[in-house]
This record gives structure tokens, C-alpha cells and sequence, in this order.
């Protein structure tokens, strides 16, 4: 395989970002990962987890609803929020999610701008994707990525051997 094609695709990139912000959640009921992103820059993160300053599912229970945990915000909320805190634009980004998002998230990334959605797994029970395609937001389902990691430790360490020795 030539160098090139070991490299992840953008979309895939952006979507294992968004896997590994879902290790942060703190829901046991669902691991959910949101990566904001515009021009290959990221923007915000979030995952699944319990207002600043309270309690944790995972510490006292899940809080549940109508079969939902109400505990929580969801990730794309969570990432939307961190970007108004630090003031910015999600005006034309793109989601990346691990999961299809909630009817009412869809509807806080509708109403924030989001243009593109890039999810891995279908939500049960979600008006998301006729409110998606309503709305113009564009879906891209990838399907589970490879989790792995890949890297060459050999080839790092003989770069930073002749790197050093220069």
C-alpha cells in the first residue's frame, strides 16, 4: 500500500476525531462523539455528558425520561456550546458524528448552520434526517471506520536517528 492510500480520507479523519471525543462521554446509555469542523479546521467537540458541575451518570445513575437520560447533553449540543462560549462561527461547517444525531439536536445544528452532516451509525426514533434533508443539510453516512490507529514507530524513530545526528 503506497503512502498515500495509508492516509485517512478527511471525512474519515474528522469522524475518528469524533470517536475518540465519544470516550469522553460520561453516559453509560450512549457513547456519542461531534466534531464541528469548517475548511479542515476544527472548530468545537463534545460528547455525551452531565452539566458543568454535576453529577456524572456514570457516578449516580442515568435520570431517565420518556426511556431518555436527561442528565446529559447530547454531543453536538455540548459542541455547539463550546463553540458560542469561545465565540465561534458554526455558520457553513460540517458535523461529524458517531451517531445520527437526536430530533433536537438536528434541529440546534440546523438552526447553527451546519451544511454537512458525516455520521457512522443510525439514531432509532429520530426525525433528524427528514429535517436534514428538509433544510438542504447535506447527509454523508461513511460506515464504521477502522478504530485502528496506524503508525510506524520504526519509521519515526530512524527520521528523529537522522534528524538528530545532523
Amino acid at each position: 500500500m503506497s503512502k498515500e492510500n495509508s492516509r485517512p480520507k478527511w471525512d474519515e479523519y474528522f469522524l475518528k476525531l469524533a470517536m475518540l471525543a465519544s470516550e469522553r462521554s460520561t453516559c453509560p446509555r450512549m457513547h456519542c462523539g461531534c466534531v464541528l469542523v469548517k475548511d479542515r479546521f476544527v472548530l468545537a467537540t463534545g460528547y455525551n455528558g452531565s452539566l458543568p458541575h454535576q453529577p456524572h451518570c456514570e457516578d449516580v445513575g442515568c435520570l431517565i425520561v420518556d426511556n431518555h437520560c436527561v442528565r446529559t447533553n447530547h454531543a453536538e449540543i455540548n459542541a455547539l456550546v463550546q463553540a458560542t462560549v469561545h465565540g465561534i462561527s458554526t455558520k457553513g461547517s460540517t458535523a461529524y458524528i458517531t451517531n445520527m444525531s437526536c430530533t433536537t439536536c438536528s434541529k440546534a445544528l440546523i438552526a447553527a448552520g451546519i451544511k454537512r452532516v458525516v455520521v457512522f451509525s443510525d439514531f432509532h426514533d429520530t426525525l433528524a434526517t427528514k429535517f436534514y434533508n428538509e433544510s438542504g443539510v447535506e447527509i454523508k453516512n461513511l460506515g464504521m471506520p477502522d478504530k485502528e490507529i496506524k503508525y510506524n514507530l520504526k519509521d519515526y524513530s530512524s527520521a528523529r536517528k537522522t534528524k538528530n545526528s545532523k
